[in-house]
């Protein structure tokens, strides 16, 4: 009853009405009991583009939230017997996906990210994972970037807390990324569970925003703008040398 009462006031997150949305808009929708979000973006005539794990399964922390993140991500496009009629069977697919709006939301409701917020209003938040201080590049821009990468099916190897859903969608708005020598992703929600950020949390709930703030895309320095083409160009060259070596 809390979460639903923080939501509706939005410090929780965003739930915007399918009629609101518009092409190029950075999506998403909370799992079960607002432990994970899974984010894409929205490209039109109802379609997501989103990046994800085999057997629609976002895991592989080896460690207990991987129980959690099970429990909360059902599967992207129905089940062997009763599929999807747009999208068919997804779940065992990997990567870089196009999904209908239906399949991506998988029974949850529609939120959607904010680009460009204030401090202020990054500070009240509740949760990491539902907006950055980081403008977003234009909506065609958006949709090129997604549909390049789904093209190519590039984005890396999936991982919770240093490549994932969130991390692609934020790509897809602004082209930037993190140094390599950084530990943690793009996203809010890594940054929401770091040891750093929980240690904040028993200290404080404003202790835990601010690590979350100096972690966002929108503050942090070691970040750069990256063309979607270098970028595919370099995790193919990373590919190719791992299985030559």
């Amino acid at each position: 009853m809390e979460s639903l009462f923080l939501d509706k006031i939005g410090l929780f997150s965003n739930q915007i009405s399918r009629d609101d949305l518009k092409p190029g808009d950075h999506i998403y929708s909370w799992r079960t009991a607002f432990v994970y979000a899974h984010h894409g973006i929205y490209i039109g005539d109802g379609n997501v583009i989103h990046f994800t794990r085999g057997d629609g399964l976002e895991i592989g922390t080896g460690t207990f939230l991987d129980k959690i993140i099970v429990g909360s991500i059902p599967n992207h496009g129905g089940d062997n017997n009763n599929p999807c009629s747009n999208c068919g069977h997804q779940s065992n697919l990997d990567g870089v996906i196009s999904s209908c709006i239906n399949c991506f939301l998988s029974g949850g409701n529609l939120y959607l990210f904010e680009y460009g917020v204030s401090t202020a209003i990054f500070l009240t938040k509740l949760r990491g994972g539902t907006c950055t201080i980081a403008p977003s590049d234009s909506s065609d821009e958006v949709i090129s970037r997604a549909k390049f990468l789904l093209l190519h099916n590039v984005f890396g190897n999936y991982h919770p807390f240093e490549n994932n859903c969130e991390d692609f969608a934020i790509y897809c708005k602004t082209s930037l990324m993190v140094g390599k020598d950084y530990m943690l992703g793009r996203s809010g929600q890594a940054s929401s569970v770091s040891a750093a950020a929980c240690i904040a949390r028993m200290v404080s709930p404003w202790a835990s925003n601010a690590i979350r703030l100096f972690t966002d895309i929108g503050m942090r320095k070691d970040v750069m703008k990256v063309p979607v083409e270098s970028f595919v160009a370099q995790v193919n060259a990373v590919s190719t040398s791992a299985r030559e070596g």
